[in-house]
């Protein structure tokens, strides 16, 4: 496939929505035909509708600008204009599924930043380094629906998207307990520092949901195809805590982790240093050169110094050392409102444009 495709924005306006319009302002492969929102935005240029509330210091671009907001509901009208959708937005789980279902049956794949689909069996959960294998079971999904074309997509959760990608890199050596502290930025609940003042000289001590999402989605995305669904992984068993602090953007994570077949401080850092993907090796455009770079500085990672490393979209690691009750402990850092959510999914787009998936 070679042409650009049409794409549709479903929750274009809110700060995920966002995201993906500065990223796919001169896509290579894409093109943003429609964006999409809730009915009180319905009818308005994007700029009238957004322009009091556009969260990013760069000004909006000027190819979204005069776009006319659609309802989300007129699924019919926009399936005809796009070739794909990314879903973000910001409703009840149970409607996201059902709106996100009803797109996929009108033959329009969507890859949907939403936690809603992530625990439906035959719907892969991608990080496209790790387990872009899984997208194999679109096939069967697409027998579920009855389409031919139609299928969902799902991005994981933003926090896990910090440790997991250095821990995948380990598998070889069959890690068979984690724990994960994550320390996430208020981007990841969709706000600036002006939007939640609470925050401000304060740290939050719990996120609804997150601590679910960072202890089984892992388990999903290291699983395997049997049959028409994806299995979890058996071998690894993760606990977490999940804690909201004053940073813009960045979920750093504090990870110990015991092996079956404990691995050395060197074969661990070659293997941050060599592992890669298939998007590093199809070169995809928002793929990260290095997708895990390791700091011998003991104060490194910082989001603030780190949280842009390779755009946004590569992971960092620092502070390896052995541990009194796992075998080994370290911090990871990734950039949550780009690796964790619309670059994320972006990358994944890239992804199946390039295996064929929206042919």
């Amino acid at each position: 496939m070679s042409k650009k495709l049409s794409v549709g924005l479903l929750g274009a306006t809110g700060l995920v929505g966002q995201r993906f319009v500065t990223l796919l302002e001169n896509h290579p492969y894409f093109d943003v035909k429609v964006v999409a929102a809730s009915k009180r935005s319905a009818g308005k240029t994007y700029f009238d509708t957004v322009k009091d509330r556009w969260k990013f210091e760069s000004p909006m671009p000027e190819y979204i600008k005069n776009l006319v907001v659609k309802d989300i509901y007129e699924i019919d009208e926009i399936c005809k204009q796009v070739d794909f959708v990314f879903c973000a937005v910001n409703m009840d789980k149970a409607e996201i599924k059902k709106i996100e279902e009803a797109y996929a049956k009108h033959e329009t794949p969507v890859v949907s930043n939403n936690s809603a689909h992530r625990f439906t069996d035959d719907v892969p959960v991608v990080i496209p380094e790790v387990n872009a294998d899984h997208l194999e079971i679109i096939h069967k999904q697409r027998e579920r629906l009855g389409t031919k074309k139609g299928f969902i997509v799902a991005k994981p959760n933003c926090s896990i998207q910090s440790y997991v990608p250095a821990i995948s890199s380990l598998l070889k050596y069959k890690p068979t307990k984690i724990l994960a502290c994550t320390y996430q930025a208020i981007s990841g609940s969709g706000k600036t520092f002006k939007e939640m003042p609470e925050i401000l000289d304060n740290v939050i001590p719990y996120i609804p949901g997150e601590e679910q999402k960072s202890e089984e989605e892992p388990l999903k995305v290291w699983g395997h195809i049997e049959g028409n669904k994806i299995v979890n992984t058996d071998a690894t068993k993760i606990t977490s805590q999940c804690i909201r602090v004053p940073v813009a953007d960045g979920h750093l994570a504090a990870v110990f982790v015991s092996f079956a077949e404990k691995p050395s401080k060197e074969e661990i850092l070659e293997s941050f240093k060599s592992f890669k993907g298939k998007p590093q090796l199809l070169e995809l455009p928002t793929a990260p050169a290095q997708f895990i770079t390791y700091f011998e500085d003991d104060f490194r990672p910082q989001p603030k110094l780190d949280r842009e490393l390779e755009k946004g979209m590569g992971v960092s690691v620092g502070r390896l050392r052995e541990d009194s009750l796992f075998d080994y402990k370290f911090v990871c850092l990734s950039h949550n409102a780009l690796r964790g959510a619309a670059g994320g999914a972006l990358l994944t787009a890239e992804l199946l444009y390039k295996e064929g998936y929206f042919d």
